[in-house]
């Protein structure tokens, strides 16, 4: 098991909001709706992936349900936007 330090990104890790980094071409706060939809799915995915790989063992079914509920809330979202 690798131990990594808070903010700390794996070097194959795309820019995200979960290592703290921005997007390329991110000049400013803004963010649509979809893209910050497309992001989340993005966390989820990445989320989704660490629990695979056996991360955080004493968090894994709360971090689980955590991640099925983010992806019906998600669902949710792009079914009320249209997309």
């Amino acid at each position: 098991m690798v131990t990594r330090l808070p903010g700390e990104a794996i070097a194959s890790m795309a820019p995200s909001s979960v290592n703290g980094e921005q997007p390329p071409n991110s000049s400013d706060n803004t963010i649509s709706t979809e893209a910050l939809l497309e992001q989340l799915q993005s966390d989820r995915l990445w989320l989704l992936q660490q629990l695979d790989q056996g991360r955080w063992p004493d968090l894994r079914l709360d971090l689980a349900a955590l991640e099925r509920e983010l992806g019906q809330l998600l669902e949710q979202a792009q079914q009320r936007l249209g997309s």
